[in-house]
């Protein structure tokens, strides 16, 4: 029993129980799975005012918060890399028609849990002034993978492997761009549609990709957005049409608009940002996708 309980730590229950159940072979089964990428913001720097002690129980405190979520809502821990964590929802550990929408409302919930868990840090480092104020980002991607276990001969890793597990991590990394907190693909979107609000926010292409991905911003629920923030999804999508239609001089003033609503807002203030440039250099053949000069 003391054996099952520290692996269990360190595997998933449910990962044992189907390696056991199924006889589960090395070969990997193609899936269709829901990736999940978060990120510490500004890690480095919070890392070098801890001792490494401290950072220890900063991180695992955080940890203990955040996956909380993940579990409850059927997501499959994969790993802890650093700051980072790597989940995913797959069958048969979830029904396939809802892991994405499973997927959003866990990483919705961790924002939840955040103004409490900013409340804990000081007694969780013993520290009173300069408390590091804790954030992070989160990607959401959909897509086919490899489902399997993995490794060398004497060590091996129940994960998943594919394009998608790259797209949520790039999507993760994208948020720094747009100035949001969760972003999420087209896929994850469709599938997860009728359960939660999102909002559009641009088209890009990725470096290593050559197809261009939409990509939108979640934000809550379904039924559970505020009147503002509705207000300001309304006025950026008419700014994004503009924008899109390459109707530079409108496209200013709506994303102005939006700015009037909610001064803060990343979005409207980068793609704003690019207007200067694509007035000054208007591209031959105009598609709304913007290309990613970096990962």
């Amino acid at each position: 029993d003391r054996i099952k309980d520290t692996f269990g730590q360190y595997v998933d229950p449910r990962v044992v129980a189907n390696l056991l159940g199924a006889q589960h072979s090395s070969v990997g089964e193609k899936q269709i799975a829901t990736l999940f990428f978060s990120d510490v913001v500004k890690f480095s720097e919070i890392a070098e005012r801890l001792a490494p002690s401290t950072l220890v129980d900063l991180m695992n405190a955080y940890f203990t918060a955040m996956s909380r979520p993940i579990r409850e809502h059927s997501g499959i821990i994969d790993k802890y890399i650093g700051d980072a964590i790597m989940a995913f929802w797959v069958p048969p550990f979830v029904d396939a028609n809802r892991q994405a929408e499973l997927a959003c409302q866990a990483a919705l919930e961790q924002f939840a849990l955040l103004e409490a868990f900013r409340a804990t840090v000081p007694d969780v480092i013993g520290l009173r002034r300069d408390v590091p104020l804790i954030n992070f980002r989160v990607g959401l991607a959909t897509g086919e993978v490899v489902v399997g276990s993995v490794g060398s001969e004497s060590a091996r890793s129940f994960t998943v492997m594919g394009d998608a597990v790259n797209q949520a991590s790039r999507l993760e990394g994208a948020n720094k761009v747009y100035g949001t907190n969760l972003l999420i693909d087209e896929t994850t979107f469709s599938l997860a549609e009728p359960a939660i609000e999102a909002r559009l926010i641009d088209e890009i292409r990725v470096v290593g990709r050559t197809e261009p991905l939409r990509i939108y911003e979640l934000a809550a629920m379904a039924g559970e957005l505020d009147p503002a923030t509705r207000e300001l999804f309304g006025a950026f999508e008419t700014a994004l049409a503009l924008y899109r239609a390459a109707d530079w001089v409108k496209a200013e003033a709506a994303f102005r608009d939006a700015l009037r609503i909610a001064p803060d807002d990343g979005p409207s203030r980068t793609l704003l940002a690019r207007l200067p440039g694509l007035r000054e250099r208007p591209p031959a053949n105009w598609s709304g996708v913007w290309d990613m000069t970096s990962k």
